[in-house]
């Protein structure tokens, strides 16, 4: 069973995802429509809490990088 702060983090992803899937889906950016996709998923792909945070962190500044 995962602890409370790893289930935090993948709660907190999975609503930041939904709010970029959202947005990039309005505004028909596909760089944010793929990072939310990606900020929804991959908490159930990662498990320690650190690289979970990490990962996170990337995903978030990918609509940045990508929709330049």
């Amino acid at each position: 069973m995962p602890s409370a702060s790893t289930l935090l983090v993948g709660i907190l992803a999975g609503v930041l995802g939904l709010a970029y899937f959202v947005y990039g889906k309005r505004q028909q950016r596909i760089g944010f429509l793929a990072a939310g996709v990606g900020l929804c998923l991959y908490p159930y792909l990662v498990s320690g809490l650190v690289l979970q945070i990490f990962v996170g962190l990337g995903l978030l500044a990918v609509p940045f990088l990508v929709d330049r």
